[in-house]
């Protein structure tokens, strides 16, 4: 049989954690990480949103390296601190859904 009390219920559930998803979003996207590479001689902060904020390249990089060699410096900074971000966005999830994998095809993406 239908419970119409149940189904009211199911969509309270539905709305709050829907609400809870929203909460979620708007915090992921305010936090700042930063990505390095070469031992700290390039340093870039994105926020949650995958924007960049800020690069910082020490000055001895410009010495005797190739353009190459900076350029892959800023490459891989720029993937540590996306890759950051994401497991940040994991973590939250996981604390959101009491450790139940959610997949990553039901559009959850910030």
């Amino acid at each position: 049989m239908f419970n119409k009390g149940n189904f009211g219920n199911l969509i309270q559930q539905a709305q709050k954690m829907q609400e809870n998803m929203k909460n979620i979003k708007k915090k992921i996207k305010s936090i700042q990480v930063i990505g390095e590479s070469g031992a700290g001689l390039v340093k870039i902060t994105l926020n949650g949103s995958h924007h960049c904020k800020k690069i910082e390249i020490d000055k001895s990089l410009f010495k005797d390296n190739d353009k190459e060699i900076i350029e892959d410096l800023i490459v891989a900074a720029f993937n540590d601190a996306s890759r950051k971000i994401l497991d940040e966005h994991k973590k939250r999830m996981s604390k959101f859904s009491n450790g139940i994998p959610i997949p990553n095809d039901l559009n959850f993406s910030i």
